[in-house]
């Protein structure tokens, strides 16, 4: 399934997509809620997807736990050492956008730059997991972990950087497991700026896969139905290229991973 979170007539609702149509599920709290046991959610109407708002499937999680240097050649471009242990930091909900907003440059920099990853929505509690990982999954989706590139390098954390206000793209999809293989593994995974591809790669290069993330992350912290892991980004990035290729106002960048779908962001300058 599709499962889909948007805005209509003023209100959040939750259903499922097939093409160009929702078929609406009004007593789904959540999209989470929603893939996890869709058959508790009676079906409703079904309406056009050009009557709502697509939001983010999940506007607010919890925690975003981001994972940095997942890719072989991504660590090797910022002359980075392949990492034995995932490289862990956190983004916050104020730094997400959904797929009908714009991405924000921020008036104090001009070192925005694009990250193609795979969001990971967990499912049901997970803590210290170790049988079945993959089970606490509720579904995939698109996820650019947009960074301003100059705060990222002002500290030894790259929290801030990581954390503008409506940088983290997220689209609108949640791709439940049974639609993708196995931890969504083996998708072509790109970013296109302007239509220029950027990062080409494919998600069974992670170093790290989900069901590793979900096991190790687990053991540190308690997993909850929202959070979202993005996954780590693929080489190609703009910081890393000669010269230097970073997002301006007025660029659009597109996200898309084979069998979940596309996310496009315009961006936008912050007065």
């Amino acid at each position: 399934m599709r499962i889909v979170t948007f805005s209509l007539n003023g209100s959040i609702q939750h259903g499922v997509r097939n093409g160009d149509r929702i078929r609406l599920h009004p007593s789904a709290t959540s999209a989470v809620e929603l893939a996890m046991n869709a058959a508790q959610h009676p079906a409703g109407e079904e309406i056009g997807i050009d009557q709502v708002e697509l939001l983010a499937p999940v506007p607010r999680p919890g925690k975003v736990i981001c994972i940095g240097l997942n890719y072989g050649a991504h660590a090797a471009e910022g002359g980075n050492a392949v990492p034995d242990y995932p490289a862990v930091f956190l983004r916050g909900p104020t730094s997400l956008v959904g797929p009908a907003a714009a991405i924000i440059l921020p008036a104090c920099s001009d070192k925005l730059d694009f990250e193609a990853e795979l969001a990971v929505v967990i499912g049901k509690t997970a803590t210290n997991v170790r049988e079945n990982p993959l089970d606490y999954v509720a579904g995939y989706a698109c996820f650019n972990d947009a960074t301003i590139r100059d705060y990222q390098r002002k500290t030894t954390q790259w929290t801030v950087g990581k954390n503008f206000d409506q940088t983290g793209g997220f689209s609108a999809d949640l791709v439940t497991p049974d639609e993708l293989p196995a931890g969504a593994s083996g998708l072509r995974i790109q970013s296109r700026l302007n239509g220029q591809i950027m990062q080409d790669s494919n998600t069974g290069d992670l170093i790290f896969d989900v069901a590793t993330l979900i096991t190790t992350l687990s053991e540190a912290m308690t997993l909850e139905p929202g959070d979202v892991i993005a996954t780590g980004t693929p080489s190609g990035v703009g910081y890393a290229r000669t010269p230097p290729v970073f997002m301006r106002e007025g660029d659009v960048i597109e996200i898309e991973i084979d069998q979940i779908g596309t996310l496009s962001n315009r961006i936008a300058r912050r007065a």
